[in-house]
């Protein structure tokens, strides 16, 4: 069996009204992330680290944001195309692990039903997802509340035919 690691990072900047959106739930915020699709900071960085595992570029090879076709579009879609990419070419996941950087809201008690949309999009199981949340203790563009970052780790497996 053949194994990759990939790692997965990704950043949106936070603004005063818009909907934010984080592992492919909408949260109750005063702030939200802007992107060109609906900027789900996780979705994205979990995209990456897989696309990156499996040798295949990256989500914005794929989903440009100069495409009219992805804007505002919902990104658990990104990632279902995302694994059937690799699917396709003969790789399933092993687990995820991530982390948000994001001073508020706090996003805990949502960690549970974040697992549960990505594992449905996935095709996997919520103990093979894990999301953890940090602040940066009010320094750089997190701790002022300008934006979010979000990291990603994914093992992949490919069984040879």
């Amino acid at each position: 069996m053949k194994i990759r690691v990939g790692f997965g990072f990704d950043v949106h900047q936070l603004k005063e009204g818009a909907n934010f959106f984080l592992g492919g739930i909408k949260i109750p915020s005063t702030k939200g992330s802007i992107g060109h699709s609906d900027a789900d900071v996780l979705i994205h960085a979990i995209c990456d680290a897989l696309l990156g595992a499996a040798n295949l570029r990256d989500i914005g090879y794929y989903f440009p944001d100069t495409s009219d076709k992805f804007k505002d579009i919902d990104s658990k879609f990104l990632l279902k195309e995302v694994s059937e990419l690799l699917i396709k070419n003969g790789w399933t996941i092993g687990n995820i692990d991530t982390t948000v950087c994001l001073q508020q809201p706090k996003i805990s008690v949502y960690i549970p039903e974040m697992k549960k949309q990505l594992s449905s999009v996935l095709n996997i199981e919520e103990e093979d997802i894990s999301i953890k949340a940090t602040t940066t203790e009010k320094l750089g563009f997190v701790g002022r509340e300008e934006g979010v970052a979000a990291y990603a780790v994914v093992l992949i497996n490919k069984t040879p035919c």
